[in-house]
Formats: C-alpha cells, structure tokens, sequence
C-alpha cells in the first residue's frame, strides 16, 4: 500500500536544488511527518474507519488546509468542474506534447495506453491525448496559455502543442503526418 510516505525521502532530498523562482507545494511532506501516511495509518489526506477503505472528509485536516492557505496568503474560492478538468487533462495533455518532442513517446496513442492501463485513466475516454483531440488542441492550448500567464513556469506551453493549435491539428493528424512521412 503506497502512503503519503512513499515518495517522502525523494521530495525532501529535492528541496534544496529545486528552482525558488516556483511555487511549491509541501503539504505532503507536513502531512507524512504528522503521521498522516493515508489509509495504513488511518489518516492522510483523508480519515479511514478500522477495517475500511472508504475515505471519509476530516473536519481537522480540513481545518489544517484552510490555516496553512492562510498563512501563505493564497485565497480560498470556489474552483469549477471545467477549471479542475483543465488543470488536470490539459497539464497532461501539454506534458504528452513535450514527451513526443523529445522523442520520449513514440506516438500520442502510447501516453494514452500508459494512462488508461497505468493510471486508470476512464477508458470510455481514449487518454489524455485523444481526449484532447475532441475537445480541440486549440482550446487546450489557449487554455494553457492562460494558465501559464496566471500561474507561471509551471504552465510553460510545449512548442508542439502551440503548433498543432497554430495549424489546427490534433495529436492524431500529427501521428498520420508522421506515419506517411
């Protein structure tokens, strides 16, 4: 069972050559060093009844949340369907289009099959990058973009997803164009 621990040495070790000029979030190291390791310990992110899985809200670690947001300065708001579906789908998406730059992934179809048997990806919708496709690599790259002036490095568009939207594309026009050429 993997906890909140798992990757707590790593992301201790990287703190001091990580880039200051971002902003990082460190609330899982504060959760595992409260004892907080998820369901093995009964609590993490979420609290857990004996013998169950089922994760239930905890008032306190709520409560931890909103002081620690506080203390930062960062204002609690309501956050949409549609913006939590582009911070998740679209971060993908644009790191799928860095990967099959680099030569990371062959085709967008691979990052596709890597999260829907990896990840769990929903299966009904293809992956990231054919998710993408039907939403449109141009709203996707607007919203990006948008992203990227808002929140900084973190959203740095890849150059092939600004091309793709540039000339109307998507990720499986680009793997036909390959594929031919």
């Amino acid at each position: 069972m993997a906890g909140n621990d798992v990757g707590y040495p790593t992301r201790k070790a990287q703190m001091a050559t990580r880039d200051a000029s971002r902003r990082w979030n460190d609330l899982i190291l504060e959760l595992t060093e409260m004892g907080r390791l998820g369901q093995k310990s009964g609590k993490g992110w979420y609290r857990y009844e004996a013998g169950s899985r089922e994760p239930l809200r905890d008032a306190a670690l709520e409560a931890f949340v909103v002081e620690r947001s506080a203390r930062l300065g960062l204002p609690r708001r309501e956050i949409t369907e549609e913006e939590i579906l582009e911070r998740c789908l679209f971060g993908m998406v644009n790191e799928g289009a860095r990967l099959l730059e680099k030569g990371i992934a062959l085709r967008p179809s691979d990052i596709d099959v890597v999260y829907l048997t990896g990840y769990g990806f929903p299966a009904a919708q293809g992956g990231p990058m054919a998710m993408a496709d039907r939403i449109g690599v141009p709203r996707v790259a607007q919203a990006v973009q948008r992203l990227h002036a808002q929140l900084g490095a973190w959203w740095e568009p890849a150059p092939l997803l600004l091309q793709l939207a540039a000339e109307g594309r998507g990720f499986a026009d680009w793997q036909r164009a390959r594929s031919a050429g």
